[in-house]
């Protein structure tokens, strides 16, 4: 005799393949945007992504978008009401922060994003685009930043050092989170261990980080425009630190010199 499928099993079921559509879905939509701001930052120029571009893009986005969601769901289920207020200030922080730009340029707001709309109007659209855009930054790295005084809205400056900062602040944040879930987390899943899924949750947004680098210092279709490229900057670290090291291990024997003319 066959066992038939309780109904508790097949809700199971059909969340799992929810979740899994939803995903998919959100990594398309990731990728498509991280396309369509290259075409956007770059329009005087003819850009064509190959294969290997695009496979670099979509491991990128799936493994962020993948890994930061899971964080997310595992954090919230660990704390439960407790996480509310970190959430939502977080997204609050994200919220507001092309506005504090907007506000410390002291730029006058554009009143020509269209023409129909009054500065009531614009202001309405402003405040949809900046939530929409606070959405996107809590999951994944927006590909395009606002600019709030821009007609287009768009910075169209590669941005590195915005960039950095937001995968080390997200980084130090999953960090966070993913420790909370494994010396906190006792009821949420029971059959698993906790330290190889903080692990590998941490990994698997490292890996993410990994090959957003190597698609700006390699693939990407216009990188010999940019000025600065991520070895550039690497090696400018590395550089600052030799520096360092010698002006420390110089000190010491300029001391000694001193000391034996004084003598």
């Amino acid at each position: 005799m066959k066992k038939k499928s309780t109904p508790r099993g097949s809700e199971k079921s059909a969340e799992s393949v929810l979740i899994v559509f939803s995903l998919i879905s959100v990594t398309y939509g990731a990728t498509l945007c991280n396309m369509l701001a290259i075409q956007i930052k770059y329009d005087d120029y003819k850009i064509r992504l190959g294969p290997l571009e695009v496979l670099c893009i979509t491991i990128w986005r799936t493994l962020e978008i993948t890994s930061r969601l899971v964080i997310l769901v595992l954090f919230s289920a660990t704390l439960k009401l407790k996480a509310v207020p970190f959430l939502v200030l977080n997204f609050l922080i994200i919220l507001f922060e092309p506005w504090v730009k907007f506000w410390r340029s002291g730029a006058q707001m554009p009143n020509n994003i269209e023409k129909n709309f009054s500065r009531v109007g614009t202001l309405v659209v402003l405040i949809s685009v900046t939530i929409l855009y606070a959405g996107i930054n809590f999951s994944c790295w927006s590909a395009m930043q606002l600019k709030l005084a821009d007609r287009d809205l768009v910075d169209k400056g590669q941005n590195w050092g915005h960039m950095g900062l937001h995968y080390s602040v997200r980084l130090v944040e999953n960090v966070i989170m993913v420790l909370v879930f494994k010396f906190l987390g006792v009821k949420v899943l029971l059959n698993y261990c906790h330290s190889l899924i903080a692990v590998q949750l941490i990994i698997a947004y490292l890996i993410s980080i990994g090959f957003m680098l190597l698609f700006f210092q390699y693939l990407h279709p216009l990188r010999s425009l940019f000025t600065h490229n991520v070895i550039d900057y690497l090696h400018c670290i590395c550089c600052r630190r030799h520096h360092q090291e010698r002006a420390e291990t110089s000190e010491p024997s300029c001391e000694a010199e001193t000391r034996q003319s004084i003598v």
